[in-house]
């Protein structure tokens, strides 16, 4: 379609404010969006909706609009519900750059005209199928945000008799239609969203059809609204971040008008996605500073003045600041030339989330920032008495990952790992400098272990063998050799089993009758052996650093 067509659709309430020249533009797509940089969503060919929220002055419409501009869009167009009419100043960066721009009226709502271009990009639909999308746009016409994706899977239940649910990339439910049938078992929607993930990474288009449990199920990929399939520069950027519609039906034998109208779902659900995405900027922005302050060594009377600020947000009504806990992930991809930091970072506002929990209510009270590969979460906690000191209550690592570890495994295929840390919850702005670094450290733990998805929490920092994955292979391989090999020498010639023996008698604390009746030896036989331990390898049993010694080449062995 024409940009020009917009204009002559009244219901549009579209108001041209600058660009005559450019309206036989086409326009491919439509996105909805407040961040002040979106390109990574956008794929060239799109009407680009804004709020404006992401303006805070005059001076950020120049690098917006640049933004835009590269990304190849097609027109931008401003709603003025948020500032009243659109900024003089935006109006002369959309002209600088021959960038068409439309004011929205304030009575209109932006998911009106997103189901409007939807409509006509993707063609005329057949008289039922296109009822339902136009009763779904009356429904979401209760503001920009639209109504949900409750509203048209309602709707798919009850004109299309389709049972449909929207699911996270770790299998959360996000929403599903109350009206045909059950939901989803939690087991289900885990293994569709690893199925969704393996078929994504392995270049495969959607609707991906799965047999599960006697049932086939078709799985339609949701985008950032406004980008085509395809269109991000490598898939390990999203594959972990976007959301996937689940219908109980085999699309295998649909008719293009039906598969057409669910893309065109995916789409309106994708509005109401980046709607979410967008709402989390000062969730990150809040989590961005205090952690800026953090890691510069900022007073902790400046850093608790910020956590006051943040605790309204993020947990709104209590009143009161609570708790904290930091949870650090990284996510690595093979090569290097993808950033893992956003895709960690959409990862922990999803693990963070109780798995049973449906909607975005608790995710809304997590507040993550990244940089480079690193996300870092600050996670409030509920107040705790002054006799617990709160890590009982708190986050536990194995248990975060219990649920979506599958589904993670198959998004990251075979070369991309998760690593993740959790410290131990913190009373004080004193206390998140050491919590920070404790996250770090328990996640560089669970990176010296096997596994494509691994966490480690704080209780683990408490044990010297932590310290063992961190010895250089090199160096390992020299210490044992030199206090183990001769005994192994021994043992292959003689078996004489010094190196049971060795392990025996410092697991029962140097204890010679212990050790004797644990090995059924008599106390004389244990003592010769022994006595060859030392000759064979120069060190004395009775002395703690050999003791030691032993002790850490037997479990770096």
């Amino acid at each position: 379609m024409r940009l020009r067509a917009l204009l002559d659709t009244d219901a549009l309430g579209l108001r041209l404010l600058g660009g005559e020249d450019e309206l036989d533009r086409s326009v491919r797509g439509v996105m909805t969006t407040d961040l002040r940089d979106p390109s990574r969503y956008l794929s060239g060919g799109e009407l680009v909706l804004t709020g404006l929220a992401w303006r805070r002055d005059a001076d950020d419409s120049e690098p917006f609009v640049r933004i835009l501009v590269q990304a190849g869009v097609a027109a931008l167009a401003a709603g003025e519900a948020e500032l009243g009419d659109v900024p003089e100043d935006l109006v002369l960066a959309c002209a600088r750059h021959r960038l068409p721009l439309f004011a929205v009226h304030e009575s209109v709502a932006f998911a009106t005209i997103t189901e409007y271009v939807v409509r006509q990009v993707s063609g005329e639909r057949a008289g039922d199928l296109a009822a339902v999308v136009d009763r779904h746009r009356r429904m979401m016409t209760s503001g920009p945000a639209g109504g949900g994706p409750d509203v048209v899977l309602d709707l798919l239940g009850t004109d299309l008799d389709l049972r449909a649910w929207v699911l996270s990339p770790t299998g959360r439910l996000i929403a599903g239609s109350k009206v045909v049938g059950p939901e989803l078992p939690p087991e289900t929607c885990a293994q569709l969203a690893a199925e969704h993930l393996a078929a994504t990474r392995g270049g495969r288009r959607g609707p991906h059809r799965v047999p599960l449990g006697g049932t086939t199920y078709s799985l339609f990929p949701i985008r950032s609204s406004g980008r085509s399939p395809g269109a991000a520069r490598d898939v390990r950027e999203t594959v972990l971040s976007d959301w996937l519609l689940a219908v109980d039906a085999d699309a295998g034998d649909w008719p293009a008008e039906r598969l057409d109208l669910l893309q065109g779902v995916t789409q309106l659900i994708a509005v109401e996605r980046d709607r979410r995405d967008a709402a989390r900027t000062v969730r990150r922005r809040l989590a961005q500073e205090v952690l800026e302050l953090v890691q510069t060594g900022a007073a902790p009377a400046e850093i608790a003045a910020r956590l006051r600020v943040a605790a309204p947000v993020l947990l709104p009504g209590l009143g009161a600041a609570p708790h904290w806990q930091v949870v650090v992930a990284r996510v690595e991809w093979d090569g290097g030339e993808v950033e893992g930091g956003p895709v960690a970072q959409s990862l922990l506002e999803e693990v963070l989330v109780d798995p049973l929990a449906t909607g975005p209510e608790q995710s809304d009270r997590i507040a993550v920032a990244h940089t480079g590969d690193e996300a870092i979460a600050l996670v409030p906690l509920p107040a705790v008495s002054a006799e617990h000191d709160g890590s009982e209550t708190g986050l536990l690592a194995d248990a975060l990952l219990q649920s979506v570890r599958e589904p993670l495994s198959a998004g990251l295929n075979d070369d991309g790992r998760l690593t993740l840390g959790v410290s131990a919850a913190v009373h004080s702005a004193e206390g998140l400098r050491g919590a920070l670094e404790e996250a770090r450290h328990a996640r560089r733990v669970a990176a010296a272990r096997p596994g494509r998805v691994c966490a480690a929490g704080h209780q683990e920092l408490a044990s010297h063998v932590l310290l063992l994955p961190f010895v250089p292979d090199d160096v390992r391989r020299a210490f044992t050799a030199r206090l183990l090999d001769p005994l192994k020498d021994y043992d292959r010639r003689h078996r004489a089993e010094l190196i049971p023996t060795l392990e025996a008698f410092l697991d029962c604390d140097g204890s010679w009758t212990r050790c004797a009746t644990r090995l059924h030896l008599h106390v004389n036989t244990l003592r010769y052996r022994v006595g060859r331990i030392e000759q064979l390898t120069g060190r004395d049993l009775s002395r703690l650093e050999d003791k030691l010694d032993f002790f850490l080449a037997l479990r770096m062995s």
